[in-house]
């Protein structure tokens, strides 16, 4: 995994201008969509131009991803056969219900010599939510997605810009990833030019304790990418913090305070995990 995945692009595989687009966009995954952005009859002609895509490559430090489709479609087989000799480094699995579906996958990519190749799974049903621990504690699994608009429609919610009906499904999906220890990112957000919104449902996503957002517009990476990243007031205490533990610890010291507050482990690891994603950040606005 990166060391931060604050944004997730999506990017219709069958649209060539946006795929290329995403080579320069400061986003942390990059992922190129075979199932819902490609319309049955295109399906095959997305893959092809994926394919020819991903060979290409440009992307930089930026994690490449594709959601294929559904083992249990015509196309979900050929799709991770195709995929299985590219760079991508993790598919992502749409409306996951069981480990049983993880396990197919898994074992066709051991098939196919790709032990590597992680897998996401997109939690957009009741009985993805109902089986979502075990789900997330599947061994090659990496991160939970919100499928947040199937989910919603799913459970026949309300229009609510609040998403008051899905708070339950929210924080049982980060619960779940924390127990598993993977990343867990939030859903879609469709109203693209409502940058105001965008901003509310970062921040009710944020203090959910997502790692991040999956987005559908490269015009939402800004927002997304300032809530879910750290400032620069964060990172330079993250530095002060980790200064003032070392200096502690060389000198034998029990226990270390910086601005009169007392540091402990966790502490620390959190500030070296912010270190690192401010490192990340460098990578990906480099190129």
């Amino acid at each position: 995994m990166t060391a931060l995945l604050r944004s997730a692009l999506y990017m219709p595989a069958i649209n060539q201008r946006a795929m290329d687009k995403a080579r320069d966009l400061p986003v942390d995954a990059v992922v190129f969509d075979l199932e819902d952005a490609v319309a049955p009859d295109k399906k095959a002609e997305a893959r092809t131009q994926l394919l020819a895509q991903l060979a290409a490559g440009g992307y930089g430090a930026r994690q490449l991803v594709a959601r294929c489709n559904a083992l249990a479609t015509p196309w979900g087989e050929a799709d991770i056969r195709a995929l299985a000799a590219t760079p991508v480094t993790s598919l992502c699995l749409p409306k996951v219900e069981s480990v049983q579906q993880l396990q197919q996958v898994s074992a066709l990519l051991e098939e196919l010599q790709r032990p590597d190749m992680t897998l996401w799974a997109m939690i957009e049903t009741p009985a993805g939510l109902a089986n979502v621990e075990a789900i997330a504690g599947y061994g090659r699994l990496t991160a939970l997605l919100m499928g947040t608009t199937d989910l919603a429609s799913e459970l026949r919610l309300p229009a609510d810009p609040e998403r008051t009906g899905l708070q339950y499904a929210l924080g049982r999906c980060v619960l779940a990833a924390r127990l598993a220890g993977i990343t867990v990112l939030d859903g879609v957000y469709l109203d693209i030019k409502n940058e105001e919104g965008l901003r509310a449902v970062c921040e009710q996503g944020r203090a959910l304790g997502f790692d991040g957002k999956t987005l559908i517009h490269p015009g939402q990476i800004a927002v997304t990418n300032a809530v879910f990243g750290p400032g620069a007031a964060a990172v330079e205490y993250a530095r002060r913090l980790l200064d003032c533990w070392e200096q502690a610890t060389a000198e034998g010291k029990g226990v270390a305070v910086l601005d009169g507050k007392l540091i402990e482990t966790m502490h620390v690891d959190e500030a070296r995990r912010l270190l690192d994603a401010a490192a990340h950040i460098e990578e990906i606005e480099r190129g």
